[in-house]
């Protein structure tokens, strides 16, 4: 039964609306093998029709490239869904099924499990590490920062690093040694090193049956375009405009659950392919409920398709958000941090800032 306000409506109060949500959790068996056969078998046709049309002249098979990066983002959120335990019943073929998708999607499927959840956790908390995450200072703290601090803060937050560079750094080198956790025990190096010799032996084999020129002329273009798409998802989920953050004594679960996640309407087409995520409030509500039930979700509960609601075009505009304003609390850019006035003592000020560490090259991202 839906949960009812005192005026009758369907309320969004977060604690009563994960109640409800939970009744979603159920995988369906017969749809999560579907989901991965129509996500597999297109994305290895690609690749072999990519490979084919080398002979062709490549300049014509890289047509195929962004339907062949949109199948592996998809590929990437079958993962994601299997880090949440969401998509079979049982914890085991969720972890083998999330820890072969991480070989093809170049990602140690264990040790990011263990940083998304961390991201879950600390989502929208201004006190906690962003460990999972785009680092996001507040206005007082990048005013605290010297000016060396400030630049590199800046040149982090420039999209050409955030969706060019980064990404790509992040997939290809940074994901291979989680130099960022040498005292984090066994298991980030465990994860971190099974993957590696997992993908060596698939590239190696791949290279050996087509080429290594062909598999690198195929495959990096791919697995650049995917990354950056993966990067841009998780940055308009978490980086627009109304967000929610929060200091610790103010801080919620449920609340920046709900408010500190956008709903990414996307075009339908966009929908399939980045496997419903960016019904992203709804997600780090109740982040067990499979993708494929995300919309059933929406249906019964069409309130929640106005809160944080952000369009394809209004996310263009949220690129040049860059700090937290807590005095106006919403993201602001640097220039309309410019005009504001310089951090005095008390409140935040007081406290250490954060370096600007950039996440997004230090393989603790994309934590969607």
């Amino acid at each position: 039964m839906k949960p009812q306000a005192p005026n009758g409506d369907i309320t969004t109060e977060p604690r009563a609306l994960m109640r409800v949500l939970g009744g979603y959790r159920e995988p369906r068996l017969a749809r999560s093998v579907l989901e991965i056969t129509i996500t597999v078998i297109p994305f290895a046709s690609l690749w072999l029709l990519l490979w084919a049309s080398l002979s062709a002249g490549h300049w014509l098979g890289l047509l195929l490239v962004v339907p062949a990066a949109g199948f592996l983002v998809r590929l990437f959120m079958i993962l994601h869904d299997c880090s949440h335990g969401a998509f079979f019943r049982s914890k085991r073929v969720n972890d083998w099924v999330g820890r072969v998708i991480g070989v093809v999607t170049l990602t140690p499927y264990d040790f990011w499990r263990h940083t998304h959840a961390r991201h879950h956790v600390n989502s929208g908390n201004l006190d906690r590490p962003r460990l999972g995450g785009i680092d996001t200072l507040t206005v007082r703290e990048f005013q605290s920062l010297p000016r060396g601090q400030r630049l590199r803060y800046r040149l982090y937050r420039h999209p050409l690093v955030l969706f060019g560079l980064g990404p790509a750094y992040l997939f290809l080198l940074d994901n291979r040694l989680p130099l960022g956790f040498i005292r984090g025990g066994w298991m980030p190096w465990l994860s971190t090193m099974g993957t590696n010799a997992a993908i060596v032996v698939v590239v190696a084999a791949m290279m050996g049956l087509v080429g290594v020129g062909p598999f690198l002329l195929v495959h990096l273009p791919i697995m650049v375009l995917a990354a950056s798409i993966g990067v841009w998802l998780f940055y308009v989920q978490h980086q627009f405009e109304d967000t929610f953050w929060e200091h610790d004594h103010d801080w919620t679960f449920h609340e920046a659950a709900l408010h500190g996640s956008s709903y990414y309407d996307l075009p339908a087409v966009l929908r399939w392919f980045t496997a419903n995520i960016g019904v992203h409030h709804v997600h780090h509500l109740c982040s067990r409920i499979p993708f494929y039930r995300l919309p059933e979700v929406l249906r019964d509960h069409p309130e929640l398709r106005s809160i944080g609601r952000l369009t394809l075009r209004q996310s263009l505009g949220a690129v040049r958000l860059s700090l937290w304003d807590e005095e106006k609390r919403r993201l602001v850019s640097f220039g309309e941090a410019r005009d504001l006035p310089p951090a005095e003592g008390g409140g935040s000020a007081d406290r250490t800032p954060r370096t600007a560490q950039p996440k997004a090259l230090s393989g603790r991202q994309p934590a969607i």
